[in-house]
């Protein structure tokens, strides 16, 4: 049984950081690309940012976190991170963490399982 547990989520405030875990059990870690999704109530789900599998040489970001947020990922721990600089209020959103077999995922579609989430919350 695949499990993804998500995990540093909380309340923070305009322009700090916080970075998420993604623990994952029941499948090969290191064989799927893992990716981070944010999601507002009433709106679709957002790409964030994915790691290719294997060494995770490669990693995209969507436009509105690039430069501010990164994906890694610690095989030896089944574990993708993502870390996120400058907060701001339009980053609040339930964050959540899926697994792809396909190289570079960026579609909702692409991906195989998916964690709970984790809520994120941005004061101004």
């Amino acid at each position: 049984q695949v499990q993804l547990l998500e995990s540093g989520g909380g309340l923070v405030q305009a322009g700090d950081s916080l970075t998420l875990s993604c623990a994952a059990s029941g499948l090969v870690f290191r064989s799927y690309g893992m990716g981070w999704f944010r999601q507002i109530p009433g709106k679709e789900r957002e790409f964030v940012g994915t790691v290719t599998w294997g060494t995770g040489d490669r990693t995209w970001y969507g436009d509105s976190v690039k430069g501010r947020f990164t994906v890694s990922r610690d095989n030896a721990k089944n574990t993708v991170y993502l870390q996120m600089n400058s907060l701001k209020p339009e980053d609040t959103a339930v964050y959540y963490c899926a697994a792809a077999l396909e190289w570079g995922a960026i579609r909702e579609s692409e991906y195989k399982y998916w964690g709970q989430g984790t809520q994120v919350t941005v004061s101004s």
